[in-house]
């Protein structure tokens, strides 16, 4: 998990794990925008400082009900 941490970035399913969500739910907050992330091409990424910033409350998605 440290090499976690060094990245500035995670994918859907890493996000999802630290949220301690599920997987479908992490892509349904991405669909709906309440989220934060980065299309490149094909690939999500988000960054980590938006997960930290969702747990902590500081990013309240509007529609994440």
């Amino acid at each position: 998990m440290s090499e976690l941490r060094d990245r500035l970035t995670v994918t859907v399913e890493e996000a999802a794990v630290m949220l301690g969500i599920s997987r479908s739910l992490a892509y349904e907050l991405v669909r709906r925008g309440a989220v934060p992330h980065l299309r490149l091409s094909r690939r999500i990424v988000i960054s980590r400082r938006a997960v930290e910033r969702l747990v902590d409350g500081t990013d309240r998605p509007q529609d994440a009900a």
